[in-house]
């Protein structure tokens, strides 16, 4: 599943090819993947609420797509953009055989593919895309949320390990594994502490961690990871270019040479330095 960071590289790749053209037709080829009746319009903005894309038409109808593990979204105009889950249908033509919605665009259609059947295009009307049931249970992402609203969040789960509760999009949005472990490495926090023993001062460093290296992924167009791409077909380098941690089992800590470990934390690999990370930090 694509974290928040490669859905924001693919919400700023594709404003560039579909704002302001005009969606004159949609086709479902698969009914479990869009939610709703067909609409038209021209696109106004593209918005991101966490990992789903929010598509505003000037009819007062939006599109909330969400890629889920094998979603796709591959637009056919002048030139081939493609975004998501890398295989051959980048280059093969569609529609085929993975194809579950085609949004046809005056310019070009946009494919929804999607191989597991996971991910959904879902109707929305524009003035109620924060209340749906998807959006709504959403809580502030990094860069909105206050250091102090992010501790009494924390202090509201005392029992729960630190890691578990970042992941929980309900209490802070778009954390996903990669930047978790980022960000408690660079704030020097063991995930399995338990929220209970995280202070103030730490609650705003790993607050401010988890910023940095969102927007490092970001700039550099997301993790990849070797199965998300961007809106132009070239692949994110953030985890060769940023990551300090994540993937880097057996390698040095940059900070203090200690060999880097991977763990298990609420039942996900976690990668840490056992020394600039200790769980008994008294």
């Amino acid at each position: 599943m694509p974290e928040l960071p490669e859905v924001e590289t693919i919400k700023r790749g594709l404003s560039k090819f579909i704002i302001n053209k005009k969606l004159t037709k949609t086709t479902i080829l698969c009914g479990k993947s869009f939610i709703g009746a067909p609409v038209t319009g021209t696109v106004k903005t593209i918005r991101r609420f966490g990992k789903a894309l929010i598509i505003d038409l000037d009819n007062g109808k939006s599109l909330m797509i969400h890629l889920r593990m094998t979603g796709q979204l591959i637009y056919d105009g002048k030139e081939r953009y493609a975004a998501g889950h890398p295989s051959d249908n980048f280059t093969d033509k569609l529609p085929n055989k993975q194809t579950r919605v085609i949004l046809e665009f005056d310019s070009g259609p946009l494919y929804f593919n999607d191989q597991r059947k996971f991910g959904f295009i879902k109707v929305v009307d524009t003035d109620k895309v924060e209340k749906d049931d998807f959006i709504k249970k959403l809580a502030k992402e990094p860069w909105v949320m206050t250091p102090e609203e992010f501790y009494e969040k924390l202090q509201k789960h005392k029992n729960s390990l630190i890691k578990a509760t970042i992941l929980d999009q309900t209490i802070i949005c778009g954390l996903g594994n990669i930047y978790a472990d980022e960000a408690l490495f660079a704030s020097k926090i063991h995930p399995e502490r338990r929220c209970s023993t995280i202070t103030k001062n730490e609650a705003k460093l790993l607050l401010e961690s988890a910023r940095k290296v969102m927007d490092e992924s970001i700039a550099s167009g997301g993790s990849t990871m070797a199965t998300y791409v961007k809106a132009d077909g070239t692949k994110g380098d953030y985890l060769e270019k940023f990551a300090q941690v994540f993937r880097h089992e057996g390698r040095p800590c940059v900070r203090c040479g200690e060999k880097i470990i991977k763990i298990r934390v609420a039942g996900r690999g976690t990668h840490i330095c056992p020394n600039c990370q200790r769980k008994n930090h008294d």
